[in-house]
């Protein structure tokens, strides 16, 4: 199992070959999973108009195509998880990384600052 960032269930939802090239093989071996935060934080980018479908289509579709699952962790240790992630003031990356770590999984992001601040988020 392994979490999923945001940008990466984008990626994932427009086919992005080029940016999914280098963990293409970690998604197609690995059970898809993100926290519940995300189909949230892909809502807000719709609203503001940084993504052209609401999240729940986005949700759906991936759901469909991959069997991506939202976690189940319980949000009272997400949350433990999340008020220790001070390095950041993103309430959507805090419970990213709150959600893997309640999961006890590793996270796939290609953001720099995550990488360097959990230990268990990863790159290729």
């Amino acid at each position: 199992m392994i979490h999923l960032d945001t940008h990466v269930v984008v990626w994932l939802y427009i086919g992005d070959a080029r940016r999914l090239r280098p963990v293409w093989r970690t998604l197609d071996r690995s059970e898809l999973v993100i926290s519940p935060i995300v189909p949230l934080e892909l809502q807000h980018l719709y609203e503001v108009g940084k993504t052209t479908e609401p999240g729940e289509a986005v949700l759906a579709n991936l759901v469909d195509q991959f069997g991506l699952r939202l976690s189940g962790a319980p949000f009272s240790q997400v949350a433990y998880h999340a008020l220790h992630q001070t390095w950041t003031r993103d309430p959507f990356d805090r419970l990213i990384v709150g959600t893997a770590l309640a999961d006890h999984a590793p996270l796939l992001t290609r953001d720099a600052s995550i990488r360097r601040h959990c230990k268990t988020a990863f790159w290729k």
